[in-house]
């Protein structure tokens, strides 16, 4: 008799460290990757308007605000605006739209910009800083085309 029970309790503690670990780590994964789909989705679905137009901007190279100060961060982006003044004056705006985002960029460390979430966060908070130089909502939507974290 002791060794059914023996047997049942080792079952239960065997069957619940299974559920366990199925929950920390396979269901998790599959929970940040349903996000991230979603995430995408939500930018897709973000439709532009008939005037619309979109600026490439020179590769922004910042250090990143690291304790040791080895991180670096080199992005390139697109800007859409939403008419042709808009343009013009993104473009003749350009070195205070250069200093607002070297600002910016370079305040981020390493692990502000790790995943998806923050990087996400990042769009936007580049969109408010641009929006802030031009004046007024502008600025529409920003589009990551290169990104390296070294």
């Amino acid at each position: 008799m002791l060794k059914w029970i023996l047997l049942l309790v080792l079952l239960l503690v065997l069957g619940g460290g299974g559920y366990f670990a199925y929950t920390k780590f396979i269901a998790g994964k599959k929970d940040t990757s349903a996000q991230e789909e979603n995430a995408t989705q939500a930018q897709e679905q973000a439709a532009p308007s008939g005037d619309s137009q979109v600026v490439s901007l020179q590769p922004f190279l910042v250090n990143l605000a690291d304790p040791l100060g080895r991180r670096y961060l080199k992005l390139t982006l697109d800007v859409e605006v939403n008419s042709k003044d808009a343009t013009e004056q993104l473009t003749k705006n350009e070195p205070k739209v250069r200093d607002a985002l070297i600002m910016l960029l370079s305040s981020k460390t390493f692990s502000d910009l790790s995943s998806m979430e923050s990087k996400i966060l990042l769009k936007k908070e580049i969109v408010e800083r641009l929006n802030l130089v031009l004046g007024g909502p502008k600025v529409e939507q920003v589009y990551f085309t290169e990104m390296v974290i070294q």
